[in-house]
């Protein structure tokens, strides 16, 4: 097994982790997690999962308007 380091946190498009970064404190005030700079242990593992779930449906939810040819992020 190789050990080349590939831990979660890593961003596939190293451009992006800014805009992914803004997008996780946006989606944390959408569900009332109160995500804040720095340290983050007071938050429970289900807060976090939630955040970071949240995040997967969203992406996946535009994904699947531009597939359909709906870009208009307006109608969310």
């Amino acid at each position: 097994m190789s050990s080349n380091n590939s831990g979660s946190n890593r961003t596939n498009v190293p451009e992006a982790r800014e805009a992914l970064n803004r997008f996780k404190y946006e989606v944390a005030n959408e569900i009332g997690v109160p995500l804040k700079q720095g340290y983050n242990g007071d938050l429970t593992s289900a807060q976090n999962g939630y955040v970071g779930g949240y995040m997967v449906k969203k992406m996946i939810e535009e994904q699947e308007r531009k597939m359909a040819g709906k870009s208009d992020t307006t109608t969310r």
